[in-house]
């Protein structure tokens, strides 16, 4: 995902183009831009918890913020709603700004574990694993694609024995959420109106864009809404912004209630562990430090992990639920076994795939001039730096292997107008770790290059991976192994997107631009035939990248499913009081973008709250 950060450095640029005088101009102009314009911008109070809530919400991140909105809709639960990092700031509300985040205190800064199998371009063979710390998660860092993933993700979902979670379960809740402002959708049945969060197409783009869909279109594919009834298709992206900004689920679902009286946000509150009695195996209350004191909370009904899918299984088997053998390795007193961080699932994507072209259509830094782009952004809310992260265009795609109904694509394409080193190697190299020689030989000689590139991800990998502890304190980070490429079948997979990648690549559309595939080889592959399958394969693990995806660690499934973790109402098996609601619940990873699903379960999992206890008063 790389190469969707170059407008980064463009803006912060400022510095070398206009002088160190412009900077508080532009901060201020984005300030007034993001919090003045129209009250439900305004920022979320951190306030000092009491000692005692109805509720206690673990993590403010994509469903964290959901189910703190929800719950306080019931005007007499209380909810705390704890979050280890700070609120969002002015650089976060900028689209285009996403790879500027990372690799900053907004950011876990999580790195997995060496692999002989993939990452092999990356610094000691370990690929970066950004995750939001801070109000709104990992939805402040992304790329804001909308994507809610195939019907057929669901209806597996409700196969593997939990119920009311079929696809025509959960659409009601994507709809829900969703304010959709396309004008093309405005009559869909598929996407909702009016809900706390904003879907739109980002105000400005390139015409590579374009061509990508008219490219998926002239080998077969449908310029559809992938988000509709089918997902096979070519589309323009939808992604989570509002006026040209970030719409963040703390700018969707927090700051409109920040008023509520029965909601209490904590933030740069660091959970510790849970607190469980032993003999009546009850969630009562959290652990945490704030400000460097150590704190508790106690929780009346529910304690509720919205930590995601690194920090749940990590918090819950520093408290005592996980793996029984795992636990006693570490000291911990063992309070339940079950297989807390296991299932790991992520959708890692086949990087590098660049694409010249000799007209001045792409994103290059050095194309863009600093101030009129952001005063284009702050005045007009257009430019630029409207843009997903740089990305553009996405695409469901079916190689040889996909399911036989064609309805089930087994890769995902995202499309960038701009290649690694358009931002003349400032941000993208860093964020992703490139090596110094992967870089330097590569890319560095076509820096500042007009390019475009696609990058194929695989939609349901066959591989499953693992966080464990790596002590218990809890401020080690813990251990993650996703096992990408271990499973050949997966490696065959985005082989075969990779080939379909070129097809579009090679189309009549993109013929106007000169496009052409960008020939020079990577160090550690250049004795394979170039673009031949072995050449390729290379390339999948030696530019293994990440689509921040992780899920799968605290694994949703019915009671006899021994890799089951919580059951079909999210509820921990065996632990009173204590639900999972985020990505970790996913049995098997949706296909496409994560989070939109995060969101639909964050919707979901709070009217399960709702139906069991007002069920109890009625």
């Amino acid at each position: 995902m790389g190469v969707h950060v170059l407008l980064a450095s463009t803006a912060l640029k400022t510095v070398s183009v206009t002088g160190l005088w412009l900077i508080p101009l532009l901060l201020g102009a984005l300030t007034y831009h993001n919090y003045n314009s129209y009250d439900p911008e305004a920022k979320v109070l951190d306030k000092e918890p009491r000692r005692e809530y109805d509720f206690v919400v673990i993590g403010g991140g994509s469903a964290g913020a959901v189910v703190a909105n929800r719950l306080t809709e019931v005007k007499q639960w209380s909810v705390l709603l704890l979050e280890s990092g700070p609120d969002e700031n002015e650089i976060t509300d900028v689209p285009s700004l996403a790879g500027y985040l990372q690799l900053t205190k907004l950011d876990w800064q999580y790195k997995t574990e060496p692999t002989q199998y993939a990452c092999l371009g990356m610094k000691k063979r370990r690929c970066n694993w950004p995750r939001g710390r801070v109000l709104g998660g990992s939805s402040v860092l992304n790329y804001m694609i909308y994507v809610r993933g195939n019907r057929n993700d669901f209806d597996q979902w409700e196969s593997f024995g939990n119920p009311g979670w079929s696809y025509r379960d959960v659409l009601r809740y994507f709809i829900k959420s969703e304010d959709n402002r396309n004008p093309y959708l405005m009559n869909s049945k598929y996407h909702g109106r009016g809900g706390y969060l904003t879907v739109q197409e980002a105000p400005w783009r390139t015409p590579l864009v374009a061509a990508f869909v008219e490219a998926g279109v002239e080998i077969g594919y449908e310029n559809r809404d992938i988000n509709g009834e089918k997902q096979t298709g070519f589309m323009i992206a939808q992604g989570t912004i509002r006026r040209g900004s970030r719409c963040s689920t703390a700018k969707a679902f927090l700051r409109p209630i920040r008023g509520r009286k029965n909601l209490d946000v904590s933030l740069n509150s660091q959970v510790l562990r849970l607190l469980i009695n032993p003999i009546t195996m009850k969630a009562y209350g959290v652990e945490y430090i704030k400000y460097g004191r150590k704190r508790v909370v106690y929780a009346k009904k529910e304690i509720i992990m919205s930590a995601g899918a690194i920090n749940t299984p990590q918090l819950l088997m520093l408290s005592g639920i996980g793996p029984k053998n795992h636990l006693q390795e570490m000291g911990i007193r063992v309070l339940k076994d079950l297989p807390v961080g296991e299932n790991l699932q992520d959708h890692v994507g086949a990087g590098g795939l660049t694409f010249l072209v000799d007209k001045p259509v792409a994103i290059v830094q050095n194309r863009f001039q600093a101030f009129p782009v952001t005063m284009n952004y702050v005045i007009n809310e257009r430019g630029p730096m409207t843009t997903l992260g740089g990305l553009e265009g996405v695409a469901f795609v079916n190689t040889k292997y996909a399911n036989s109904s064609g309805l089930w694509p087994d890769i995902q394409f995202h499309m960038a107008p701009a290649g690694f080193s358009s931002d003349n190697g400032q941000i993208v190299r860093k964020i992703l770790g490139l090596t110094d020689e992967v870089y330097n030989t590569v890319w560095r000689p076509i820096s500042n290059k007009d390019a475009w590139t696609i990058m194929p991800l695989l939609l349901r990998p066959r591989t499953r991976g693992w966080v464990r502890l790596r002590s218990s304190n809890p401020f080690h980070y813990p251990i993650m192994n996703p096992r990408y490429h271990e499973n050949p079948f997966d490696v065959a997979t985005l082989v075969e997107g990779i080939k379909i990648a070129l097809q579009v690549a090679k189309a009549t559309p993109f013929k106007q631009f000169g496009s052409r595939l960008y020939t020079r080889p990577l160090p550690n592959c250049k004795h394979l035939d170039f673009m031949s399958d072995a050449y390729i394969e290379c390339q999948v693990r030696t530019i293994s990248m990440t689509i921040y995806h992780q899920c799968g660690t605290a694994k949703m499934g019915p009671a006899w499913d021994k890799e089951a973790v919580v059951d079909p109402r999210l509820r921990v098996y065996g632990v009173h009081g204590l639900r999972v609601i985020d990505a970790s619940i996913m049995p098997t990873i949706v296909s496409g973008n994560t989070n939109a699903a995060v969101i639909m379960i964050g919707e979901k999992g709070s009217d399960l709250i709702k139906e069991d206890w007002l069920k109890q008063n009625r």
